[in-house]
């Protein structure tokens, strides 16, 4: 079983938690990444339990966007609360999804959520721009399961 906080190395948490930073800079959406080893059930279903323990919902306008990673498994869902879904145009989760796990295939981990994370900043930018009393709502720094 992989360890989830050993899974990336420090350079690679940086730079995945700069991406994080570096999307929200001009939305007012929040962005987060859980990580754990197994998901024994529905990747959308873990996501979705994961999305309220983080207290994703909690954004004021309901634009958070969570990328969950099972390792072992093998297993990624990008579920985003009801405010950004509303304004995604179909299928965009999953094209993002499906552009992350091409980076997958050839073992960039990093690079392929750092490259999902943007273009999910990007929709936000687009939906929810960033307004002069933004807070970060939520932490920029990944979070690990078991």
């Amino acid at each position: 079983m992989t360890i989830p906080s050993k899974f990336f190395n420090e350079e690679e948490k940086k730079q995945i938690a700069e991406a994080i930073q570096t999307a929200e800079l001009n939305t007012s959406g929040e962005i987060r990444l859980h990580v754990e080893s197994k998901c024994e059930e529905n990747e959308l279903d873990r996501a979705a339990y994961w999305f309220a323990e983080l207290k994703m919902h909690k954004t004021e306008q309901r634009n958070g966007v969570l990328f969950y990673l099972a390792i072992d498994n093998k297993k990624l869902a990008i579920l985003g609360d009801i405010g950004i879904n509303a304004k995604v145009e179909n299928g965009f989760w999953d094209a993002t999804r499906d552009l992350i796990i091409g980076f997958f295939k050839e073992g960039k981990y990093a690079m392929g959520l750092t490259t999902g994370i943007i273009q999910a900043g990007l929709q936000l930018q687009k939906h929810f721009p960033y307004q002069k009393n933004d807070v970060n709502e939520l932490a920029d720094e990944i979070s690990f399961g078991k």
